[in-house]
């Protein structure tokens, strides 16, 4: 729903649509978002009209981003403990003649 949202305003029978969801069912989930401030619904008679609202995932995209160089770090060092245990296991090590 988020990724489909992503691509502007939906009523909810169409944003159900593609996952062969039920009104009932697709109106529980978009509850649950608007809950995490993640939707706005608005209702225009019978039409439930639903749009994204991308800032609080603005801000997890930020947070999580700080610990981004951390983890990259972490993989370059596990990337060449693997190339080291690799040579020894082929006999490339030190001490090997």
């Amino acid at each position: 729903m988020i990724r489909r949202l992503a691509e502007g305003e939906w009523n909810l029978s169409e944003l159900a649509a593609p996952l062969r969801m039920s009104f009932p069912a697709a109106s529980k989930h978009v509850r649950v978002l608007e809950r995490a401030k993640l939707v706005r619904r608005r209702v225009s008679g019978r039409e439930h009209v639903c749009r994204l609202k991308a800032t609080p995932l603005r801000a997890v995209a930020l947070w999580t981003e700080q610990f981004r160089a951390l983890w990259e770090k972490r993989f370059q060092a596990l990337d060449a403990l693997l190339e080291v245990m690799k040579s020894e296991e082929r006999g490339e090590g030190a001490g090997e003649v």
